[in-house]
């Protein structure tokens, strides 16, 4: 029987989370824990020469670096790093001398293959371990499959992984998988399996490599605390007593369970990852995690949205994330329905000369509604509450471009709404071709707010009010009077909606008159 062993990629595949911004010293104690731990195989992050090397992000420009991460007693562990193909130079690795990591992993897409296995030939020639990780494995025909376990042989690596890039492997995948490598992969490499988690079943396969009866050493990556991108990896801290108790193997968890409380709790609270709808679905049509994030990151979308523009997707472009593709398909999803625009000269009319006060969904529109109230009440005043129904007092209209919003409204308040053309309704007042209102600044570019005074500008209006319209604060749960409105994202996401915000705010007051009523609190026309 082979052995069993572990990989841990908290400080590669985890880095997705926080830009790989663990900090010096935890990365030195994140390895020395794993270390501790008695971990087989610590990944201490990517080589590339795509970045400028910063000692607090564990991406790597040189070898060297990565040396004086590991700790002076490496005990019996192997350390290795990543090189995605393309990022590095061959000329650029050293000869592997003891110094600094013992193998390193090259993934590579399928496009790629052939001289990505040169490269894995060079890296063999230097000295280092070689682990091959050809990316999305079920991309891979079973010819292909088999054509690349024939040229792996002739690398003759350290390791030939099976890799499950989105997260759907189920059972029956992996197995048929596994015993194709296993009956042609040359005798003495070990078979790896990298699993993501977005269907949940990353730990019951690793269980199920477990049980079969091979002669080939088996290694399983996980990740501490599940840490990784979107929906996450298997947790090593389970993994590794699950193989203490089945196997009898005699892994330490107590470092494993302090690298979670001292560092990545902290980092969880700022950057979520684990099990989501949005993450479900990307491994549902097997597509590339980072469409699930762009597409959630929106917050206008329901599943049932996500679901559609998901199956709307070319083959050819769900491996590999394509922001410019997903960017036009969402917008060609969310302009499918038409406009309704007979009344918009009517309500042209109805404004004009009027002072417009836009009361979005802050919660300043709540501490501050007595100072709302009283400019609503205002003869030469109209108000327009954005994506809800203020209750402060009562408003003439509600602009709606989300259709969960939509939902929520009681269905008496529909009469007045004036909804983007994503939004299938028919008893709306008005309907606004959704493709007129976007800006062009990343993050906000369908903000509601903005598409709100978008409109007003095309109307000819001379003068706006914002109430409620208080940019993001980075505590999640601070953003909105209606608190079911709430959404979690990074910090760096919501700095880049504030900077957006602000961005589009400027330019529109050269068009409008803007003055905020209420305490605009993180955003500004300054």
């Amino acid at each position: 029987m082979g052995n069993i062993h572990v990989l841990d990629c908290t400080l590669r595949d985890g880095g997705y989370c926080n830009q790989w911004v663990f900090g010096k010293d935890n990365i030195k104690k994140i390895i020395s824990g794993l270390t501790n731990a008695g971990i087989d195989i610590i990944e201490c992050g990517f080589l590339t020469n795509n970045v400028v090397y910063n000692e607090d992000v564990s991406k790597f420009t040189s070898i060297a670096q990565i040396a004086k991460m590991l700790p002076d007693n490496r005990k019996e562990q192997t350390f290795v790093c990543m090189v995605n193909y393309g990022e590095y130079d061959l000329k650029d690795i050293p000869e592997y001398d003891g110094s600094s990591i013992d193998g390193i992993r090259v993934a590579f897409h399928k496009k790629d293959m052939i001289p990505a296995l040169e490269f894995c030939k060079g890296i063999k020639a230097k000295g280092y371990k070689v682990f091959i990780q050809a990316m999305v494995s079920l991309s891979y025909k079973d010819e292909e499959f088999l054509d690349l376990i024939n040229r792996a042989n002739q690398v003759d690596p350290y390791a030939f992984y099976i890799v499950d890039s989105f997260g759907v492997m189920k059972r029956n995948d992996l197995i048929r998988l596994f015993y194709m490598v296993e009956n042609n992969l040359k005798k003495g490499i070990t078979i790896g399996y990298h699993s993501h988690n977005n269907m949940q079943l990353a730990y019951s396969n690793a269980q199920t490599l477990t049980d079969i009866k091979t002669q080939y050493d088996i290694i399983l990556d996980s990740s501490v605390f599940g840490m990784g991108r979107g929906a996450g990896n298997l947790n090593s801290e389970l993994l590794v007593e699950y193989l203490n108790d089945s196997i009898g193997a005699t892994y330490k968890l107590k470092p494993l369970l302090t690298i979670i409380d001292e560092i990545l709790n902290a980092l969880y609270q700022q950057n979520y990852w684990g099990y989501s709808l949005p993450n479900y679905l990307s491994a549902k049509y097997n597509t590339h995690p980072n469409y699930a994030g762009y597409l959630d990151a929106k917050r206008t979308l329901t599943i049932e949205d996500m679901d559609a523009i998901f199956s709307m997707m070319d083959d050819d472009k769900r491996f590999t994330f394509d922001k410019n593709y997903i960017e036009t398909l969402y917008v060609k999803y969310l302009t499918k329905g038409s406009a309704s625009e007979e009344r918009l000269l009517e309500l042209k009319e109805y404004l004009q000369d009027k002072d417009v006060l836009i009361i979005a969904p802050g919660t300043s529109s709540l501490q501050e509604q007595d100072k709302i109230v009283n400019f609503s009440a205002r003869p030469n005043v109209i108000t327009i509450s954005v994506n809800f129904d203020y209750t402060g007092c009562e408003t003439d209209f509600i602009f709606i471009s989300n259709l969960r919003r939509y939902r929520e409204l009681d269905k008496s308040a529909h009469k007045k709404c004036i909804a983007a053309s994503n939004i299938i309704a028919s008893n709306c007042y008005l309907r606004i071709d959704y493709k007129k209102l976007l800006n062009d600044v990343d993050f906000v570019k369908d903000n509601a707010g903005l598409m709100l005074i978008k409109l007003l500008i095309d109307l000819g209006i001379k003068n706006v009010y914002l109430a409620g319209l208080d940019g993001y604060s980075m505590d999640a749960s601070q953003n909105f009077a209606v608190r079911s409105m709430s959404f979690y994202a990074t910090e760096s996401m919501f700095t880049a909606m504030n900077a957006g915000i602000n961005q589009v705010l400027r330019k529109y007051s050269k068009q409008i008159n803007i003055t905020f009523l209420t305490n605009e609190r993180y955003i500004s026309l300054s």
